[in-house]
């Protein structure tokens, strides 16, 4: 995207030391090299915020020991030389606070999702990225993988006729044991309310379920019947979930979640069935997307070849070698930021953006996940079968 003349300078919070997904963040965004990472406040132990910052040889003055601190000094430096945008890689309960002051202060985010503590919260910061006119993105970064956004316009083209029936997965085995009593920083405050919010697998993969399941059909789930189960002894969240789904158009849907599937790694995999044929897709093997036309022979699209690209410009667009050397996670991320930047650079260079970069997820896709999470855990509490998820 040209108009700026100069690489975006990003800042990052969270990401310290022994943290996994802000590392993911860190080398994911610089994969097309027109992004700097020049400041951060990277851990809530200042000694830890400074190691992580001098590792990446950050300028000392821009290594913050407090979030806080970071928003208001780099508020003050001139345009062109503070951070155009930051990097939110925190435990969910700092999400909000931290995206609201920056959005307030001017600058652009990027969020890990899910997006806040509670729907209360994510409705204020819809309010809030109207009213500054500043770019928002979440994580959910499957969205981001190529054979992903193919399914999703071979949906829209009419290719599977009127969806009926939606399956959705992402079952793991690394919570089948109580990790968060040895210590371990990712086990520790995904189990925790405190810090995570009502619920455990199902707003920490759940959400990714139902944002997959949304953003490949173009549907809105409007009720759900969810048993959310609590497996292991002593533990305050949820780590295992089943849940029943009707959609806006009529179509139904299962979504199963958990953590504790023994022998699970991150087995996200999606089948979107229609009148006329089918489409699944398996987050462990991203390259094919298979499509079962109704009467015909099974149909594998595989990434990087041109028949991708003619029919989902947006797939093109998201492929970055050519066919047969797999592209997967670190790409599908760098793709979510790309578009997200180029959605930034647009904004400083007062242009539109072009609405290929339009395509990652937003302040109103955070929204649904919180309304998906709260529902979640009401039906799972109710006598009713049947909990209507609000509206935005």
């Amino acid at each position: 995207m040209a108009g700026i003349g100069r690489n975006l300078k990003m800042g990052m919070i969270g990401g310290g030391p022994g943290a996994f997904i802000g590392e993911v963040h860190r080398k994911a965004c610089r994969l097309d090299e027109n992004v700097d990472l020049v400041a951060g406040a990277f851990d809530i132990n200042p000694e830890n915020s400074k190691e992580m910052g001098e590792k990446l040889n950050l300028d000392p003055s821009r290594i913050y020991t407090a979030w806080k601190d970071m928003v208001a000094k780099e508020s003050v430096l001139p345009e062109g030389e503070r951070i155009d945008f930051v990097s939110i890689c925190t435990p969910n309960f700092l999400h909000f606070p931290m995206a609201k002051a920056f959005l307030e202060a001017g600058f652009h985010v990027y969020c890990e999702k899910p997006m806040t503590l509670n729907v209360e919260e994510a409705r204020e910061l819809v309010k809030i990225v109207e009213a500054t006119g500043k770019v928002f993105a979440l994580n959910h970064n499957y969205t981001g993988y190529p054979m992903v956004k193919l399914a999703r316009d071979m949906v829209k083209a009419g290719d599977l006729g009127t969806i009926r029936k939606i399956v959705v997965q992402y079952p793991q085995g690394w919570l089948a044991t109580k990790l968060e009593d040895t210590g371990l920083q990712q086990a520790e405050w995904r189990t925790d309310p405190k810090r995570s919010g009502a619920a455990g697998c199902m707003g920490d993969i759940g959400s990714h379920c139902e944002n997959l399941a949304e953003y490949i059909s173009g549907l809105r789930i409007t009720e759900m019947c969810a048993d959310l189960t609590i497996f292991v002894p002593g533990r305050a969240l949820d780590d295992d979930g089943n849940v029943l789904l009707r959609f806006d158009n009529g179509a139904k849907g299962i979504l199963h979640a958990s953590q504790i599937s023994v022998g699970e790694e991150n087995n996200l995999a999606i089948w979107i069935y229609g009148e006329k044929g089918s489409l699944e897709w398996h987050q462990e093997y991203p390259n094919d997307l298979k499509f079962k036309p109704m009467g015909g022979p099974v149909q594998v699209y595989r990434r990087g070849n041109p028949y991708v690209a003619d029919k989902s410009a947006a797939a093109g667009r998201a492929t970055r070698l050519p066919a047969g050397h797999p592209e997967a996670f670190f790409e599908a991320m760098g793709n979510l930021y790309g578009n997200f930047m180029d959605t930034v650079r647009a904004k400083i260079a007062g242009v539109e953006p072009d609405p290929l970069a339009l395509d990652f997820p937003d302040v109103k896709d955070g929204l649904r996940g919180m309304l998906f999470i709260e529902t979640v855990v009401a039906s799972s509490a109710a006598d009713e079968k049947w909990v209507p998820m609000p509206k935005e």
